[in-house]
């Protein structure tokens, strides 16, 4: 798939007419730009440089913002800290995007193509970096992560100390997260009584590496900018700093079955030992996601299944049969083998685990899928979000992405990953409207309203692909056409015309990410106002919960010792209390009744 300016590749052609090119390729041995060939025309140097650029980026500058002193309390402090975060991504940001401008007008397409490729790795890791920074500042001054010791990180945190207390998990929850918390506590905060300090730490942490692994999981299929341009975007909307783990096996998900089901479909061309040993591999990987979180394989499940079969070489001959069975066996059964712990618990008590927590989400039209309200709503209710469009109801942003789904599907259905994501949206579509016109006569909810981040994701991934597939075939057009009626306006149209194009891209998309990022992580401030359940409160009851002395935060609002919560050290594994076969409404204020349709119960 061709970039906006060409990948580095292993011959030292230049642009036509770039005479500077032509001239600066050190073609002298031993001068500097000799050696620089050598190590970018090694096959394992680039893409591990890309993967030490992002992830340092991310980690990097969540650590830079753990620095930032400010009372995240208040508002003014929380606009200070936000500030201080933009000027540090400024600081760091220009100077690069510099150097890129720099090497697209006046250096060799050569360092312009290495350094587009380890900027973009940057920027991705820099937008969820923007995200974990403006979470280190909402904590600071508190060791507990978002949510103190209530909600689902307190679940997390007991079935944490579960695992050491050295007992098992029952019910269907992932259990690699927990184990990973678990470790992390006893490893650097004492065990059970620092497991709440270790969550913040993963909480951090995770929410940094985002960017990172959506950017390094896209580079399997597409170009740098492509990558970049998929992953920015998706990793700073979905992501949720308060399990980051959650979004990012999603992020992750969809670029690893487009990978796979791009190797069944070329199985032919693969010998049996490679169709093995890469089906060990990507059964590694889904195994290990699959423990990680499995949510995201039920929506993706019904669309993957059918595209397999679809791309599966029935009639290629015997040999790519073959081989095509090799690589789909060893992958499900190396999935099946690592995946075995919680596919047991799934088929014991998958049946009986029933989800009946009703919130906004479920209250809207069922066919909006373009926004997310959490259950801490604020002031949103279901009469007031989401806010009517233009054009039936729908936005303009919602009518653009359905253009570009509408032009990606019409260009690319025979590209791997427009189908997989295509066929994923179909599926998971499905699933939804299956499960939420039966919510009333069930009385169960089974998490239907996620399927609204995995459709929008896959229409994102679409419309990005819309992009690409119409400048390879607009700009193709157009330089044919003017081959044949204007040569000499066509040669204008040459690798350093697209290299300043895309270098200007590059900018505009860290501008994003930078603005993005700040918006996200604004968001999950401690809340300042009062009695309004929001996004903040995770990050406020962070500051409301009691050091290991006994006092409040530094930066609590409340100073005596008596008002923080007191240190829950008998937590353990989340169960529920007797199933009482009706749906619990959240977010519903005085409509209770009439949106469940019967009396709270007293």
């Amino acid at each position: 798939m061709t970039d906006l300016a060409p990948d580095v590749v292993g011959g030292r052609a230049t642009a036509p007419g770039d005479v500077r090119a032509a001239s600066s390729e050190g073609a002298v041995s031993g001068r500097p730009g000799d050696r620089f060939s050598r190590w970018t025309e090694k096959r394992w140097f680039l893409p591990l440089a890309e993967v030490v650029v992002s992830v340092v980026a991310g980690l990097g500058f969540m650590l830079l913002c753990t620095h930032i002193s400010v009372n995240p309390t208040t508002r003014i402090g929380q606009v200070s800290g936000l500030a201080k975060i933009q000027q540090y991504a400024a600081l760091l940001g220009i100077p690069v995007l510099a150097v890129l401008l720099f090497l697209a007008y006046r250096g060799t397409l050569r360092y312009y193509q290495v350094a587009q490729r380890l900027v973009c790795a940057a920027i991705a890791g820099l937008g969820t970096g923007v995200v974990a920074g403006g979470i280190a500042v909402a904590l600071h001054g508190t060791p507990w992560g978002l949510g103190g010791q209530e909600g689902d990180p307190g679940n997390l945190m007991g079935m944490a100390n579960d695992m050491i207390r050295h007992k098992s998990l029952p019910g269907v929850y992932p259990p690699l997260f927990p184990a990973l918390l678990a470790v992390w506590a006893k490893l650097f905060h004492n065990g059970i009584a620092g497991v709440g300090h270790a969550l913040k730490d993963l909480q951090l942490i995770l929410s940094a590496l985002v960017g990172p692994m959506a950017y390094l999981s896209w580079r399997m299929l597409l170009r740098p900018f492509w990558a970049m341009a998929v992953a920015v975007p998706t990793s700073i909307v979905f992501l949720d700093p308060i399990r980051p783990y959650s979004h990012g096996s999603m992020l992750v998900l969809l670029p690893l079955l487009a990978a796979c089901f791009r190797e069944i479909r070329r199985a032919d061309e693969l010998s049996t030992r490679s169709a093995a040993l890469r089906g060990l591999g990507f059964g590694a990987a889904f195994g290990v996601m699959f423990l990680w979180y499995s949510g995201w394989y039920l929506w993706a499940a019904p669309g993957s299944f059918l595209l397999a079969a679809l791309v599966f070489p029935w009639r290629r001959g015997r040999t790519a049969l073959k081989r095509a069975l090799v690589f789909l066996g060893t992958t499900l059964v190396t999935a099946a083998v690592i995946g075995a712990p919680l596919l047991y618990q799934l088929a014991r008590l998958g049946a009986s685990t029933t989800d009946r927590y009703a919130y906004i989400n479920t209250y809207i039209d069922p066919a909006y899928v373009m926004g997310w309200a959490s259950d801490r709503a604020g002031t949103l209710t279901y009469h007031n979000w989401p806010e009517s469009g233009e054009l039936a109801g729908q936005t303009g942003f919602g009518v653009l992405l359905l253009l570009g789904v509408g032009i990606g599907v019409g260009l690319g259905f025979r590209n791997v990953v427009v189908r997989t994501a295509g066929f994923v949206l179909a599926g998971a579509w499905l699933l939804r409207f299956w499960f939420a016109s039966h919510m009333e006569h069930n009385q169960a909810v089974q998490l239907y309203p996620r399927t609204t981040w995995i459709i929008f994701y896959c229409m994102i991934i679409i419309a990005v692909m819309a992009v690409m597939l119409t400048y390879e075939r607009g700009f193709g057009w157009v330089r044919g056409t003017l081959q044949e009626v204007a040569p000499a306006r066509a040669a204008r149209i040459s690798p350093r015309v697209m290299a300043q194009l895309a270098a200007g891209l590059v900018c505009a998309i860290a501008l994003f990410a930078t603005m993005g990022g700040s918006w996200s992580a604004n968001r999950f401030m401690p809340s300042t106002n009062p009695g309004v359940e929001d996004m903040g409160l995770d990050a406020l009851r962070a500051h409301l919960q009691q050091l290991d002395n006994g006092q409040c935060p530094k930066y609590s609002p409340y100073k005596g010792k008596q008002d923080c919560n007191p240190i829950n050290m008998d937590l353990s594994e989340y169960t529920f209390g007797p199933d009482q076969k009706k749906l619990s409404c959240a977010n519903t204020g005085k409509d209770w009744e009439v949106v469940c349709g019967r009396p709270p119960k007293k």
